[in-house]
């Protein structure tokens, strides 16, 4: 039987941890003890899409659990160093799959440590209502592709594993065309949703009107689109129609942005939309909607202090 960690059990780890617990031996890192004491005497509910309570191991030290052969950074892209940082000189012969949202979160894990790494991005959903619970709402695949000493039957056995513990996922030979799709989507439904208040709903797709907010969602993503054309990275998918789709699906989703702006923490603003700004100052590519956003984004959080 395969052994995974899953580092960070927010909603992401969890139904990652939950559902993996029931094909492979299964083991949490988390920040906190009461957490990790949770996990350990109640186990791990998940309702919604699937309705079970997985037991598994877990702690805030990698010393304390015993020697995985997956390691899977669940955490917000905002904790990713230091998570990389905690597992720094320990087991070495796993491999580390990265599944933040964004461009560059394999780099960050290279540099500490040796590690064998596979990139993802996921597109599931759920609502996490306390440590023990998590409800499982979109039951959208995560897509699985070589980054770092890995190779595309890496991906595959990974994927294969996760598709047996009950959640979908698909291996890529080149993860960059399903990243770049993600990436837009994410820098864009997530910065609206965070500065308007809105869950990702109708108005996203909405264009009848002149001042429809669905005009200023296909001018963000069409130019992410035009970004990753001159990066030379021919989408997965179109991140429009995704917006589309999503929007009909009936239950309007929360971005995890704007759960973080009602908390007041911190965004994954540098990781989203900053990676998408960073790559199109490199290619000369003018993106003024996602400079004007990323500048709103961070004077909110400005606002808090």
């Amino acid at each position: 039987m395969a052994r995974v960690c899953v580092a960070g059990a927010g909603v992401i780890g969890s139904l990652f941890a939950a559902h993996l617990a029931r094909v492979a031996e299964v083991s949490a890192l988390v920040r906190r003890e009461e957490h990790a004491e949770a996990l350990r005497t109640r186990g791990l509910r998940v309702s919604g899409r699937a309705d079970f309570t997985a037991q598994l191991a877990a702690a805030t030290s990698p010393d304390d659990l015993e020697t995985p052969e997956l390691v899977i950074l669940a955490c917000k892209g905002t904790d990713l160093e230091a998570v990389a940082a905690r597992l720094a000189g320990h087991w070495p012969e796993a491999t580390v799959m990265t599944v933040q949202n964004g461009i560059g979160a394999d780099e960050v894990v290279a540099g500490h440590g040796d590690w064998r790494i596979l990139a993802a991005v996921t597109f599931m959903s759920g609502t996490r209502h306390e440590d023990t619970h998590v409800q499982y709402v979109l039951d959208t695949a995560t897509w699985i592709g070589p980054a770092r000493g890995t190779t595309y039957a890496d991906a595959l056995s990974v994927a294969e594993l996760i598709v047996s513990s009950g959640l979908k996922a698909e291996a890529f030979a080149d993860l960059r065309p399903a990243q770049w799709s993600k990436l837009i989507f994410n820098a864009t439904v997530n910065t609206v949703a965070a500065l308007t208040g809105l869950p990702h709903d109708p108005h996203f797709a909405a264009l009848d009107r002149p001042d429809d907010l669905g005009h200023l969602v296909r001018g963000l993503m069409d130019e992410g689109k035009a970004v990753a054309a001159a990066v030379g990275v021919e989408l997965g998918e179109d991140p429009w129609e995704m917006n589309v789709l999503a929007t009909e699906r009936g239950s309007a989703h929360y971005p995890s942005m704007l759960e973080d702006v009602e908390a007041r923490r911190r965004t994954e603003i540098d990781m989203i939309t900053g990676a998408l700004v960073r790559e199109a100052q490199r290619v000369g590519v003018p993106v003024p909607l996602h400079e004007t956003m990323e500048r709103l984004i961070k004077a909110k959080e400005d606002s808090w202090s």
